[in-house]
């Protein structure tokens, strides 16, 4: 504000439509931008179901492995078709799945 000499009124200057716009803030050239560390998706108790899960998943691989035949002329179903590759296998891998779906969509 300014006082006029002649009336001694304070005049009152404003500038119509004439509205700076912010910028965004952008970091200055020669220095290293500063980043917010975001937080992880998966916290520490996620990582460990899902170290389990495929754990488990291994474990059911392995009881899944074929084995030699004793003999290449002698076919034995036994060995083929044990109760440990066709049905405990399979559940130890099923369980590591479950538990991976567990892990995941576990909240922190």
């Amino acid at each position: 504000m300014s006082e006029d000499k002649k009336s001694g009124k304070k005049k009152i200057v404003t500038t119509a439509g004439k509205k700076k716009k912010a910028s965004p803030a952008r970091p200055k050239r020669g220095r290293r931008a500063v980043k917010e560390k975001e937080p992880m998706l998966f916290g520490k108790e996620n990582f460990k179901w899902m170290l389990a899960g495929v754990g488990l998943i291994a474990i059911g691989l392995f009881f899944m492995m074929g084995g030699s035949m004793p003999s290449p002329d002698v076919w034995d179903e036994s060995i083929i078709y044990s109760h440990r590759r066709i049905t405990i296998g399979p559940f130890f891998i099923l369980a590591g799945l479950i538990l991976q779906f567990f892990a995941i969509f576990r909240k922190k």
